[in-house]
Order: C-alpha cells, then sequence, then structure tokens
C-alpha cells in the first residue's frame, strides 16, 4: 500500500494527466448584443433531454464547440450556418457508460468469429485469419458462443492445434469470460497439467483430471490472455481508430473502456493515442484492478511529458483537466463475478449449467480483503470503483466494501458503479441509494440471453433483472451498457429498444414485463443519467446553454417509433464539440 502522501501525489498526477439538470428548458434571456452562432439547428425534434419528462425546443446554436441557446426559433441569434434537421431529432451525444472500446478496436483485427454455427467453420475462419497475420503474431479470434453452435461446447487444444502447430491460437467467446487454447499458447504462457486453477477460474481437464483440455474461465483465460505480444505501429493506431469510428457511427461522443490491462499493450496504445492526439471522442478508461500503479506511474509520465512539452496538448473546450488529448483516466475496475452462467448467488442456481453440478452459486472471484483495501485506498479520492456483478452476492460483497469504506471515512458523492447489476434484491436497491451506488445495466443482454436467465436463475430471479423500472420509481439514477465486444456491436439504440422491450430473441418472450420502461427514460439512461455516473454532468448528457455540443442526429424520434422498431432507427450524423466526427453516406438512388 502506498503511504499516504504518495497517495496523494500520484492521485493528483493522475488526475493532471487524463483528467463532476437543470430546467426543462433554459429560458432565452434578452441579451444587448447576441453574438453571431456557428451553427443554428432548426426545423426538427431537438429533444433536450433535460428533465423527467419529454420537453422540446426549436432551435438549438452552437459557438466555440458549445451549446449558446436553446429555446424558440423566433429568439435564437444570427448564425453563419443553418442546418435544416427536415424533421429529423437532434439529441444529446450518446454516452457509453459501460463498454470497452479498446478491446472493441483489438478485435477488429482479430477473427470475427460472431455466428459460427460449429466447430468447422470456427476453425476454418481461425485459418483464414492466420493468412493475415505478421510473423510473431497470435493467431485470436473473438466472438463464438458454444450455446449457439451445433456441438454445444467450446473447441478442445486438439482441434485448435489443426489451425496451426507453431503459433499460439487462442479463441475467446462473445461473453469474454470462456476461452480455449492450442498446445503451443498453453506451452509458451507457462500453463500445464500442473498448473493450479487460479481463485476465480478453471482450466478444462482431460479425463485423467489433469492435462488440459483447451477451455479456460475467467481467471483462468485472463492469466493466458494478457501475455498476447503487443500491438505496435499501425496496428496500435489502427485500434483506436477503428473503435472510435465505430463508436461515432452509433451516435456515442464519449466512449468507454472499463477494463484497461486485460491486454498487456493496453496502457502502450493508450499513450501511443494520447502521443499522437489520435481520438476524435472522450475515452473514460477504468485500470484492472491488478494494474492500478502502474497506470498511476503511466499517468506521472504523461504529466511530465506534457509539461515539458515532449507531448502536445489539444485544447478542450470545457477546461476538464481531467482530460489529457481526450483520454481520462476515471476508474479502477473490479470483477466481482462471472457471466450469466458463473454469477454469483446467495441462492443456488435454478437449473445448473451444463458441467456444474450439486449445489451451485457460480464464482466469487475475489477475497473481500482485496476489495475493501481498494476502497481504503481509493474512496476518498476521484478515482472511481466500477464493480461488476451479476449475482445478488456480488452486489452483497460490494456493499459490505461501500459500508466499511463510509464507517471508516464519512460518505461522499463517490458514485460507484455497480456494472451490470443484472439481479439485485430489493434491500440492496435501497442501500445503493443510500451510498449514491449507480448501475449500469447491460440491456444489450436481454435479447440474446434472455432465455438463458430465465432456465438458469429461474422465473422470480428473471422477473427483477435489470430492475430499470423499479429504480424509475424509486427516482434512483441509472444507466444502460452494450458492454461492447461481449455484445457484437456498441450501439446504443439496440440498449434503449432492449430496454424498452425485454424481448427474448430466441423465444421471444418478454423477461419481467414489469421493468420495461419507456423510450423516453431509456434515452436518459443513455444521455444525462450517463453523464451523471462519471461525474460529467455539468459539460454533457442534456442540451442546455454551456453545455459542450455533443450532439446526434437521428432519422426518426425514438418517441414517436414503433417501441420495438427502435433499434431501427439511423444515426445520420455524429457531432463532437460542433464538428462532425460521422455522417451516414446518402444512399445511391438506383
Amino acid at each position: 500500500m502506498l503511504k499516504s502522501g504518495l497517495a496523494k501525489l500520484s492521485l493528483v498526477a493522475l488526475l493532471s494527466a487524463f483528467a463532476s439538470t437543470g430546467p426543462v428548458l433554459p429560458v432565452a434571456k434578452a441579451m444587448a448584443a447576441k453574438p453571431i452562432a456557428e451553427t443554428l439547428y432548426v426545423n426538427g425534434d431537438i429533444l433536450t433531454m433535460a428533465g423527467k419528462e419529454p420537453a422540446y425546443a426549436e432551435a438549438l446554436a452552437v459557438r466555440g464547440g458549445k451549446i449558446t441557446y436553446v429555446g424558440r426559433r423566433a429568439k435564437a441569434p444570427r448564425a453563419k450556418r443553418t442546418v435544416n434537421l427536415g424533421g429529423k431529432t437532434l439529441l444529446p451525444g450518446f454516452i457509453d457508460s459501460h463498454g470497452h472500446m479498446v478491446a472493441f478496436g483489438k478485435n477488429m483485427i482479430d477473427a470475427d468469429l460472431v455466428g459460427t454455427p460449429d466447430i468447422p467453420d470456427l476453425l476454418l475462419r481461425m485459418k483464414v485469419q492466420a493468412k493475415t497475420l505478421p510473423e510473431g503474431a497470435w493467431i485470436v479470434g473473438f466472438g463464438y458462443s458454444a450455446k449457439k453452435m451445433k456441438e454445444n461446447r467450446t473447441p478442445t487444444v486438439e482441434e485448435l492445434d489443426t489451425v496451426s502447430a507453431t503459433t499460439p491460437v487462442m479463441i475467446v467467446d462473445s461473453s469474454g469470460h470462456l476461452g480455449s487454447g492450442n498446445s503451443v499458447l498453453f506451452a509458451l504462457t507457462g500453463v500445464g497439467a500442473a498448473t493450479a486453477d487460479p481463485v476465480g477460474g478453471t482450466f478444462a481437464r482431460k479425463s485423467d483430471g489433469k492435462a488440459l483440455l483447451g477451455p479456460m474461465e475467467e481467471t483462468a483465460l485472463n492469466m493466458v490472455r494478457e501475455k498476447r505480444p503487443a500491438f505496435e505501429g499501425q496496428m496500435a493506431d489502427n485500434v483506436i481508430l477503428g473503435g472510435a469510428k465505430v463508436w461515432a457511427s452509433m451516435g456515442q461522443t464519449s466512449a468507454q473502456d472499463c477494463g484497461i490491462g486485460l491486454g498487456s499493450d493496453d496502457m502502450a496504445i493508450l499513450r501511443n493515442a494520447i502521443n499522437k492526439n489520435l481520438l476524435p471522442i472522450d475515452l473514460y478508461v477504468c485500470a484492472k484492478d491488478s494494474i492500478i500503479d502502474p497506470m498511476l506511474a503511466q499517468a506521472n509520465e504523461v504529466r511530465v511529458d506534457a509539461a515539458s512539452g515532449k507531448v502536445k496538448l489539444a485544447t478542450r473546450v470545457d477546461g476538464d483537466t481531467r482530460y489529457i488529448n481526450r483520454v481520462r483516466m476515471g476508474g479502477i475496475k473490479f470483477w466481482l463475478d462471472g457471466s450469466v452462467d458463473t454469477a454469483w448467488f446467495s441462492q443456488p442456481f435454478t437449473n445448473n449449467p451444463p458441467g456444474k453440478t450439486g449445489v451451485y452459486l457460480g464464482y466469487e472471484q475475489i477475497p473481500d480483503e482485496v476489495l475493501n483495501a481498494a476502497f481504503d485506498r481509493f474512496w476518498t479520492t476521484d478515482i472511481q470503483m466500477n464493480m461488476h456483478m451479476n449475482g445478488d452476492a456480488a452486489a452483497d460483497q460490494a456493499l459490505r466494501a461501500i459500508e466499511k469504506a463510509v464507517k471508516k471515512y464519512g460518505m461522499r458523492d463517490h458514485r460507484p458503479v455497480f456494472i451490470h447489476a443484472t439481479y439485485l434484491r430489493p434491500d440492496q436497491i435501497e442501500k445503493m441509494r443510500k451510498y449514491g451506488a449507480v448501475p449500469s445495466f447491460l440491456t444489450a443482454s436481454l435479447p440474446p440471453a434472455g432465455d438463458a436467465v430465465l432456465y438458469l436463475w429461474g422465473p422470480e430471479r428473471a422477473a427483477t433483472s435489470i430492475a430499470a423500472a423499479t429504480f424509475v420509481k424509486e427516482g434512483l439514477p441509472f444507466t444502460f451498457s452494450h458492454d461492447a465486444p461481449v455484445s457484437p456491436s456498441p450501439s446504443i439504440l439496440a440498449i434503449v429498444d432492449a430496454g424498452v422491450n425485454r424481448i427474448a430473441s430466441g423465444s421471444g418472450r418478454v423477461i419481467g414485463p414489469d421493468q420495461r420502461v419507456t423510450p423516453y427514460q431509456g434515452l436518459r439512461a443513455v444521455t444525462a443519467y450517463s453523464a451523471y455516473q462519471v461525474h460529467e454532468e455539468k459539460t454533457k448528457g442534456t442540451l442546455e446553454v454551456g453545455k459542450l455540443a455533443d450532439l446526434v442526429i437521428l432519422d426518426a424520434n425514438p418517441l414517436k417509433v414503433a417501441p420495438t422498431s427502435i433499434k431501427s432507427i439511423k444515426v445520420l450524423e455524429t457531432i463532437k464539440e460542433g464538428t462532425t466526427i460521422f455522417r451516414l453516406p446518402a444512399t445511391p438512388v438506383p
């Protein structure tokens, strides 16, 4: 543990290097001489998101990267350029409340295994990928789902050996919690029959109980993949540029990667992005708990380089010193449990996942003392605690740690993030209110995993999972997330659609109908509430004077279409601080 003085110094350096809703409609006050705006938006549905109920403006003006007017068209300032929305919808730029943009950028370079129907097809995709790689690179694929493959299982070490007998081969499923490898991969990373399973994870074994079968879960997978060789040069650039391009195409002006450190080169990729000022959108990052000290050291290096002029800093319109060239080190990330199959519950699964026998409660990933020590260190700082949890036992662990911190240091506006928070008991929600915790609900999981949740967790837990409507009723903030690349696409409109409808794609059943929210409440979860979650509600999340001109234009209003078609609405344009960073290409006339 760092001495208190050094810890404070490191945190100050960190914040310096990477650098907290008003009325429904701001009243347009008379001005002696209104400055000419750069851009004026008119003739569309300008949905401000600045209140519990929908409110519209007739005009919005932008100057110097900020919103300078929101109100009636008749009182709007003159502008150098007027954008006729033509009936389209203008909203605040969407804010990613939990995703993995860096990991997604890497996966764009890896083999795409999404939708693979069987093991032969998966192996073929991996062999094609092998032909595209430079010497020394691992052959990696991402996105398969064992449940959706003909064999209903993950490929074995021998099967992956057919991809290559000389190069490491690794596959990771769509959840990011399960994978498999070939013989070369395990040999290179020092994993063998004698390797003990780490706490919170397992290496699947053959019938002798020792030899590696290939599949690996949770922390076992992390042990292996963190040793992957670094992305360098243009490949490192492409990770950031590719990820940011996709995020912007989905209307997102602020991205997130909450899990930096899953790859050994993640910090280097971020440093490369900072040095070259590559990012067109903001990026909030959380360090994996095991690399927080190296991240602090990296932050100190960036601060020194910025002060010396070695790193050229771009000017921020909002003056937010937590960001440096659009990267903000916002928090630390802990995985308290696993995915749908490995969630940690206080009561047993209703039906065990394949291969699990007896009374099965899922996995605890870390001991209490580790989490408690982190709260000791960071509760009184601006480093935000983010904790992955699916089951209620994991939520209990988080709440115990918060209670201890409050008892020691008092209450503060920390806003600990309960990532996913898929099943919460009523007593836990009340404690979250007390301590100001914010859940980031993974609504992206409802269509593909809703039926599995119903089967594995039972109807009672499924009905109250992702309890967004309960949070609305209680007047508490919550956010929706896509967790991409865990979900194949970082589509914001898709997660709003999922939270509004809660339809399982397999059966068509509504999972927990009482937890459905209105389209407006769903939009609040990806704008105003998402800004609040990351302490940026003063500059983002609503269309109000003085806030950043982070905007998105949609081809239809989510409040005026059939709820089940929200996901089909197109993002026409994404604007970051008054500058267009994405525009949908026009469809050629046949």
